[in-house]
């Protein structure tokens, strides 16, 4: 009996359709995983670590191009001995003051924000 249950319910549940067009990571998504309290207590629960990972990885592909010799328009220069905690604080503020970039991907706001911080320099 349990069998056939399940097997009617695979039937009729379907499966969640995934979003054709828009960002996997907007602007307003990671400004909410990044964000903290007036107490500097996260406001997503474990949201630090999904926005640690995305600005890393941001930095990290920023790197490898620079390593093959090719550069974006907008290039940052983070030290490697930067703490992930200050690389958040630096972006969730830039985000919270640059709503334009809410509805659009997120790196290009992540890089606008290091940049500005950590400039390459020439």
């Amino acid at each position: 009996m349990h069998i056939l249950v399940f097997v009617a319910f695979l039937f009729v549940v379907t499966p969640v359709e995934a979003q054709e067009t828009g960002p996997l990571f907007s602007g307003a998504y990671l400004l909410k995983l990044c964000e903290r309290d007036e107490n500097g207590n996260e406001t997503i629960p474990k949201g630090h670590a999904a926005c640690q990972a995305y600005i890393a990885g941001v930095v990290d592909y920023q790197d490898m191009l620079r390593s093959l010799g090719t550069r974006t328009s907008v290039d940052m220069c983070v030290p490697n001995t930067v703490k992930m905690n200050d690389l958040q604080d630096v972006v969730w503020k830039y985000l919270e003051i640059n709503a334009q970039h809410d509805n659009f991907g997120a790196a290009p706001a992540v890089g606008l924000a290091l940049s500005a911080v950590f400039p390459c320099k020439e």
